[in-house]
């Protein structure tokens, strides 16, 4: 089963609902993700990266995991 640009962004919003989030597909398999959020303030891009893929783990988990390829990037405002 596909998974749809606006499904991730949803799975995004629902853990950083206040975050600027533009999810882009050029073919419908891999995936890139801004996320821009305050609460990534003081964290390290691992530690933001790691935040952004526990809200996705549910589609990402195991062989039958619905999202295979994300180019992940985040970063604090401003």
């Amino acid at each position: 089963m596909a998974i749809e640009t606006q499904e991730i962004e949803d799975l995004i919003r629902k853990s950083f609902p206040d975050a600027q989030v533009t999810v882009e597909s050029g073919d419908g398999r891999h995936f890139s993700a801004l996320v821009v959020d305050e609460s990534f303030r003081g964290m390290n891009r691992v530690q933001q990266q790691r935040a952004v893929y526990a809200a996705l783990r549910e589609k990402m988990d195991g062989p039958n995991g619905e999202l295979h390829a994300l180019a992940l990037t985040t970063r604090a405002p401003g």
